[in-house]
């Protein structure tokens, strides 16, 4: 048995010097003299010299306070574990958020310049005779027509230039009747 400390010796060692010592004597007694049996073996505790004691006590005294402040280290090791991963949490949450934030507005974006290109692409676009074009192509696709005496302002635009070139064709297409339309499908 190793002492390295003298309050393990004192306190917790001495019940185990007893049964140490009372199995060490009943091994030598079994193969000495069989029959015989320990039943007890008490070893007193020692009277520790004065000085001997106080420099236990003083020695016990600052393995606690070094305990005291290894402990304490590890609370405030932990404590600023602990703030670095609340640190941590936050500068993610407020990433993530920057990110979203940053998506939204390039999306917004994009969307701001698609609308830009579109509105200039149609103003482009957006000539009187392409404007011209799509009235009649409107007019065209209507699956009912309805002819009757005012046929030649039906396509009259505001200068009345196209109003004259269709005059030929409502007189042809009216087939005489002056005061009732007449309706007529487009596909016949």
């Amino acid at each position: 048995m190793k002492l390295t400390s003298l309050r393990p010796w004192i306190v917790t060692d001495t019940y185990q010097i007893d049964e140490n010592l009372k199995l060490a004597l009943q091994q030598d007694l079994t193969s000495m003299a069989p029959g015989l049996v320990i039943q007890a073996v008490r070893v007193t505790k020692p009277n520790i010299p004065e000085a001997i004691r106080r420099n236990y006590e003083l020695m016990e005294s600052e393995k606690t306070k070094l305990l005291i402040a290894a402990q304490k280290q590890k609370v405030v090791e932990k404590e600023a574990e602990t703030e670095r991963k609340k640190a941590l949490i936050e500068a993610e949450k407020v990433a993530q958020v920057a990110e979203i934030t940053f998506g939204q507005k390039a999306k917004a974006d994009a969307e701001c310049y698609t609308a830009m290109k579109i509105a200039e692409a149609n103003k482009l676009k957006l000539t009187p005779e392409y404007l011209q074009l799509m009235k009649y192509k409107a007019i065209a696709s209507n699956s009912k027509i309805y002819f009757g005496k005012d046929i030649p302002n039906m396509f009259m635009d505001s200068a009345g230039s196209m109003g004259k070139q269709f005059e030929g064709l409502a007189d042809k297409l009216s087939f005489g009747l002056e005061d009732e339309p007449m309706e007529a499908d487009s596909e016949n």
